[in-house]
């Protein structure tokens, strides 16, 4: 079955695909099987997502979806892993033979197998640890053949436990280029970024920066330091080491928050105003919380009365903030309407945009998230007032074995360790509330 055919039979529905409507080799009762598995239904449909961007083949998804014996806890990690390393192997030999974008290409998609085989497991578990190892090797590759040549960096946080990055620099730029940071969410993975942003930055004439919150080696105290209530100073941990270094330009950056789970950077962009263009929540997660708060102590204290009010973060964003939002996210479009107002009533230089199940993936969805991508990358464009008419001719350099650029597929073959400032503390202090 062709791709695009297949992609019009995963419908969004629940925020879950109607896997009713997918064509399987298997016995029909699998279906209701995905169904009591939402979490791994939920990992399938962010695979098959990633299609449209390089990040995986239909077939591929398919294929080792029909493979997986659900009766079996094995079989999950076990399948995807299988698919993962004929992937890598692959793209090993075509490195071998000199052919780069085919390389790169399955490098991308190995990546992304590898982080569904890793998904079922704990973190204390053997097999999480390798196929994330796994994961790693994969995306460093990817970079370490970018052209202009990919760096996987290093960046200071508190405790002693260094941040890792990916670093790739803009196309045939003179000068400081203007960045565009793609943070992950905590829990959340930078890996994503290689094919959901990175082609979109490169277009437009932006250096990106993904990191997570991982660390360069994750292990048992780094989870406790995640947990640290000061989570938020991650984001200017960032910034500085991005001024330190001779090829940015520090008063064109932007940062992009993955998802809308949190107010995790809109707290971090509230004391550093050093960032001209943010797209993520805008502190619409804290302010739904203290309604929620509200309405709660009214509902049990008649008698008094609160009046809404916004989070000392929110009142103190400087920059200009998209907020991107799902007709199928976490808030229904009209309570997300109710929010905005609040925020665009207080003076806030926000915007709303609200995409369709067509435009854009969210958690659990199989739509188009180049759609979404594009749209967020225009205003970030606008935003650090990058010419137009010197980007790249649209779909220039586009590979016919991955949705990356060809022009990001060439390059050294070792990839360079920048280190930031080591320091017990980053950024601008971030007082809590």
């Amino acid at each position: 079955m062709r791709e695009p055919e297949f992609l019009d039979k995963v419908v969004a529905r629940d925020n879950g695909l109607d896997v009713h409507r997918l064509e399987s080799e298997k016995d029909p009762e699998g279906s209701s099987i995905w169904l009591e598995r939402e979490d791994l239904l939920l990992e399938f449909t962010r695979l098959v997502g990633a299609a449209r961007d390089g990040g995986a083949t239909i077939a591929e998804c398919v294929s080792t979806a029909n493979a997986i014996d659900f009766a079996d806890d094995g079989s999950w990690p076990r399948e995807w892993t299988a698919i993962a390393n004929l992937t890598s192997a692959r793209a090993d030999t075509a490195l071998a033979d000199g052919k780069i974008l085919a390389a790169r290409s399955g490098w991308l998609r190995a990546m992304n197998y590898y982080q569904a085989a890793a998904f079922p497991f704990s973190s204390a578990d053997q097999g999480y640890h390798s196929a994330i190892a796994a994961m790693r090797r994969c995306a460093t590759n990817y970079v370490r053949h970018a052209a202009p040549r990919g760096e996987i960096v290093q960046i200071a946080w508190p405790a002693g436990h260094p941040l890792q990055g990916y670093f790739l620099p803009p196309p045939h730029t003179t000068g400081r280029a203007p960045v565009v940071i793609c943070i992950a969410e905590p829990g959340e993975r930078k890996e994503e970024f290689l094919y959901k942003a990175a082609a979109h930055a490169f277009d437009r004439g932006m250096a990106m920066l993904a990191v997570d919150l991982f660390g360069a080696e994750a292990d048992a105290d780094f989870e406790q330091v995640v947990g640290r209530r000061d989570l938020e100073a991650t984001v200017g941990c960032v910034m500085d080491y991005l001024v330190e270094r001779d090829d940015i330009d520090e008063t064109r950056v932007a940062i992009l928050g993955d998802g809308m789970k949190s107010s995790f950077v809109a707290r971090g962009i509230a004391f550093d105003d050093r960032y001209a263009a943010a797209v993520c929540d805008g502190g619409l997660w804290d302010l739904h919380e203290r309604e929620f708060l509200r309405d709660r102590i009214a509902s049990q204290e008649p008698g008094v009365m609160l009046r809404p009010t916004l989070s000392r973060a929110a009142r103190n964003i400087k920059c200009p903030v998209l907020i991107p939002a799902g007709e199928r996210g976490w808030l229904q479009p009209e309570r997300v309407k109710e929010l905005y107002a609040q925020l665009k009533a207080d003076g806030r230089d926000v915007t709303l945009q609200i995409f369709t199940d067509g435009e854009a993936a969210a958690t659990g969805h199989a739509g188009s998230p180049t759609s979404a991508s594009a749209i967020i990358f225009d205003w970030i464009e606008a935003r650090l007032g990058l010419p137009t008419a010197a980007r790249p001719r649209e779909g220039r350099g586009m590979s016919e074995t991955g949705g990356h650029r060809a022009g990001l597929g060439l390059g050294a073959t070792d990839p360079t360790v920048r280190l930031g400032r080591a320091a017990s503390g980053c950024g601008p202090s971030s007082p809590r509330e």
